[in-house]
């Protein structure tokens, strides 16, 4: 008799298995992680005490309902609690949004290259997606994205910054895209490193969705706050929407201990406005660097560097590797590489340097 094995969906076949950042090497030259957009600082003050703390329920579930945080964030950024909706990193809340909008037969547009969990959190849904691709600039082709919109889109995702380019969309091309994109899609503003934006001309999220209903806000307590292993990040969106994600949220997703990190990171802006104002300025000075080492570099509002290497980004990769740091290559495309300690960026300018000179 022949053994049969268990059926799993057909949608599943060709699903891309995401592939986080490399992590730096136990043993060896590796020192240094610029693969994975973290914030290389520890948390906040007093967070981490609140973490420890926190961790004395483990025996309890947590508040299903993030009662605390949702208040916190109602306060902090001016919208009702029945706005917002929690999840595992904003990854998982957007995986929430196309749970509650899309499945088989519903399209997903989204610009391509961006944040590399979109076609796999589509594909899972059974949803089809609808990749647009950058402007040679790579920005988002807003109007190519307009244009890829059928009877059958369901949500469209503006990941702003972009990852991985850092490049933003501005305020008036935004708001002429969002007047035009029918009422009954989603659009969706995934907005995980708004707080490194330097961008006089960057459109804050939050302002266009309150009077736009099929507008919703993603954020992330996992860049600038630097609490990604904590998993929690937010959606802000109008109730429908935002009471759909509460029903598609895996329940008790988001521990106590995350909870409560990410009240205290909420008080604690102050100390994180200095944080991310350092980071800042030293993403301006690898810029520079590799500007003057002959690259080209768009524009970068986040905390990351992409240079468009064709087929030689992994070999770059690998050169950074023997160098003492670890990037994030994108075969055939380009590598990305987070502004971390001085230390691992003045490595990883050291090796571009290098390998610029055998180009």
């Amino acid at each position: 008799m022949t053994e049969k094995t268990p059926k799993l969906r057909a949608a599943l076949e060709g699903v891309p298995t995401y592939k986080p950042g490399k992590p730096a090497a136990a043993e060896g030259p590796v020192a240094y992680k610029l693969s994975s957009n973290e914030n290389p600082y520890p948390p906040l003050p007093g967070v981490l005490e609140k973490a420890v703390a926190a961790a004395g329920t483990l025996n309890r579930y947590p508040d299903m309902a993030c009662t605390g945080l949702m208040a916190e964030l109602a306060e902090r950024f001016s919208v009702p609690v029945t706005h917002l909706a929690t999840g595992t990193g904003s990854v998982g809340v957007a995986q929430q949004l196309v749970q509650a909008t899309a499945g088989p037969g519903d399209e997903v547009i989204y610009a391509w290259r961006s944040f590399e969990a979109y076609p796999i959190i589509t594909q899972v849904s059974g949803a089809t997606p609808v990749q647009v691709p950058l402007t040679e600039d790579e920005v988002h082709d807003l109007e190519a994205m307009l244009a890829a919109i059928t009877d059958r889109t369901r949500l469209i995702f503006v990941c702003n910054p972009n990852n991985p380019t850092g490049t933003v969309v501005r305020r008036a091309e935004l708001e002429s895209f969002l007047d035009r994109v029918p009422s009954d899609i989603l659009v969706v503003l995934d907005e995980a490193y708004i707080e490194f934006v330097r961008d006089a001309d960057f459109p804050d999220g939050l302002d266009l969705y309150r009077d736009r209903p099929n507008v919703c806000v993603l954020r992330t307590f996992s860049k600038a706050y630097g609490l990604a292993g904590l998993r929690i990040g937010f959606a802000v969106a109008h109730e429908p929407v935002a009471a759909a994600l509460r029903k598609t949220a895996v329940p008790f997703g988001v521990s106590h201990i995350a909870q409560e990190a990410a009240i205290a990171s909420l008080r604690s802006e102050d100390a994180l406005r200095v944080r991310v104002s350092g980071l800042v300025e030293e993403r301006a000075r690898v810029v520079e660097a590799l500007t003057a080492q002959g690259w080209t570099v768009p524009e970068t509002q986040a905390n990351f560097v992409w240079l468009r290497l064709g087929e030689r980004a992994v070999d770059f990769a690998a050169a950074c590797e023997r160098a003492g740091v670890v990037v994030r290559p994108f075969p055939g495309e380009g590598i990305r590489a987070t502004i971390g300690e001085t230390a691992g960026n003045d490595l990883f300018l050291q090796a571009a340097e290098a390998f610029r000179k055998e180009l």
